[in-house]
């Protein structure tokens, strides 16, 4: 009995998708093995700053904080194909990608999410390059 509880309690946990975030060395391996960039800010932002060499731009929050999930996912979907096709998302701070990632992980079920810890900004200050 005692094992049967055990595993009702145990395996929902081993099933839930992990959302990590990782440093800039984490981030390049994971690039070198084909792991998708997705950079979810804003046009005017990736202007200004430029984007990691072969991210895909595919804004999350418009300028003004909105959003529209389902046009969102679509475009995605593009790119990240399946659940278990790990991806890392970027943005400025890090900040949108930790709620982004969240809802990916705990409400879309996708297994491999990573975020840049600090985003593009910790990117940058790094001397790590950019392209605009």
């Amino acid at each position: 009995m005692k094992i049967v509880f055990a595993l009702l309690v145990l395996l929902p946990l081993s099933l839930f998708a992990k959302f990590q975030h990782i440093d800039i060395k984490e981030t390049q391996q994971l690039m070198k093995k084909g792991v998708p960039v997705i950079d979810i800010r804003t046009p005017p932002e990736w202007k200004e700053t430029g984007v990691i060499p072969g991210a895909h731009k595919i804004m999350f929050f418009d300028q003004r904080g909105r959003y529209n999930v389902q046009k969102w996912l679509k475009t995605f979907s593009k790119v990240v194909k399946d659940k278990n096709q790990p991806f890392i998302l970027v943005c400025h701070t890090a900040n949108r990608t930790k709620m982004v990632g969240q809802f990916l992980d705990k409400q879309m079920g996708y297994k491999h999410v990573y975020d840049l810890k600090g985003g593009i900004d910790h990117w940058i200050r790094a001397h790590q390059k950019v392209v605009k």
